[in-house]
């Protein structure tokens, strides 16, 4: 690979979220098109179905905010409903749609300033300017020659599902766990969906940022949807946004503000801390970045008790102290994929040897974790601590005892069924006793 591309593929441009991919892009029999072009900066074509869609829900949820001061009832939390959708038209277009940028810009600054001007005559000019404004910048979305948005197939490729899962099997944890048993089946399903829009958004941004990547590192990830082509950058980026702006609505509206906010935290973390800074700046990328595949538990206990205490803080840790060695595990098998994208994983960096020992180290420091927070998370779980962190060691140290690929992908594998039956054990815990 030359110099040149090396550059790019430095300066262009988790976890959980990640380090499925391995599993998540089997080849799936169809040849890939030629890839077309990125469209030039902020010159893409005319926005997608989903561009529209937020752009529709952000003038939805202003002629809301406005119908509801009129009438006094609960005007703070449908004016914060309208806040996601106007901020993600804004944000695409600053990225792909820049005849967006003037109105959707003045529609979003125009519904803050009403939010914090209290003289009421002022206050309903301003909201009514930022409808006007809102609905401008909707109609421009329809406006120009329609592009083809791909097969529908790619976008829910977009969206990781097989990564998704293991997420919510986290985040359904921590509902049993802040419920103290099974939480209500609507508010189940709500924060489910709620937590499933968010990670299929982070998802999708990931693909957009990462596509120069993607076509560096071979048949594992070229064939991507966005790094293929199938999918245009601009696209991929409307429904990521759209995605994440629906999940905080639905679960501001439907679960509480918490939780909303720390999906959106999330996903915020994810995308524009881990996959756009850390994972091309430092080795320790994964260390740190494993933070955003953390949060699901959190955003499920505060769906289930409206708070967050010790045992999410718990859950969390776990989460984030299982990261590491699981996805180091990954990385040493597909170590040479990284390097030929410059891609600085700790295989690369660092070594074989110094990659087994640190995740012996880890593995310890998780298994030691697991055990102690049992006095909070309850016999059932404690029990299956013990056994499962049994294996989880003996692996690892089998890996560092002889550093192939096949034990390294055996770790691996197991780390995905040790981390989720980890987290049923806790979640059937507060059921059973």
């Amino acid at each position: 690979m030359t110099r040149d591309t090396r550059h790019e593929a430095r300066t262009q441009g988790a976890s959980i979220l990640e380090s499925m991919d391995a599993t998540e892009d089997a080849a799936s029999g169809r040849v890939a098109p030629a890839r077309r072009p990125d469209p030039p900066f902020g010159e893409a074509p005319r926005p997608g179905f989903w561009l529209q869609l937020a752009a529709l829900g952000g003038v939805a949820g202003t002629v809301l905010a406005v119908a509801s001061g009129a009438t006094g009832v609960g005007h703070d939390v449908v004016s914060a409903l309208a806040v996601p959708p106007l901020a993600a038209v804004v944000v695409a277009a600053w990225w792909a749609h820049r005849r967006l940028l003037a109105p959707s810009l003045l529609a979003l600054g125009l519904f803050g300033a009403a939010a914090l001007v209290t003289a009421n005559g002022l206050h309903v000019v301003l909201a009514s300017a930022a409808l006007a404004a809102a609905a401008v910048s909707a109609a421009q979305c329809f406006r120009g020659e329609p592009v083809n948005a791909g097969p529908w197939r790619d976008y829910v490729t977009l969206t990781k599902p097989r990564i998704m899962s293991l997420l919510l099997v986290t985040g359904a944890a921590g509902m049993f766990v802040g419920a103290q048993g099974a939480p209500p089946l609507w508010l189940f399903l709500a924060a489910m969906a709620g937590l499933a829009l968010a990670c299929g958004g982070a998802s999708a941004l990931n693909h957009v940022l990462d596509a120069d990547i993607d076509r560096l590192m071979g048949k594992r990830t070229e064939k991507r949807p966005v790094a293929a082509g199938r999918v245009s950058p601009s696209h991929a980026l409307e429904f990521g946004l759209t995605l994440s702006a629906l999940s905080f609505v639905l679960l501001a509206s439907t679960v509480n503000v918490l939780t909303a906010a720390l999906a959106l935290v999330g996903n915020l973390f994810y995308v524009v801390v881990y996959t756009r800074w850390l994972k091309r700046s430092t080795p320790q990328n994964i260390v740190i970045g494993g933070a955003a595949g953390a949060v699901p538990p959190l955003v499920g206990y505060a769906a289930a008790s409206g708070n967050l205490g010790l045992p999410a803080l718990w859950l969390f840790l776990i989460v984030f102290l299982w990261t590491p060695p699981h996805f180091w595990a990954l990385a040493l098998l597909i170590k040479e994929n990284y390097a030929a994208a410059n891609v600085p994983m700790l295989p690369v960096v660092r070594g074989d040897e110094e990659t087994t020992k640190q995740i012996v180290w880890y593995s310890l420091v998780l298994v030691a974790f697991t055990l102690a927070v049992g006095f909070w998370l309850g016999p059932v779980y404690s029990a299956a601590a013990v056994l499962l962190g049994g294996t989880f060691l003996a692996l690892a140290w089998q890996l560092r005892r002889s550093p192939t690929r096949r034990n390294a992908g055996v770790l691996f594998h197991y780390s995905l069924l040790y981390l989720a039956l980890l987290f049923v054990a806790a979640a059937v815990n507060p059921v059973l006793l």
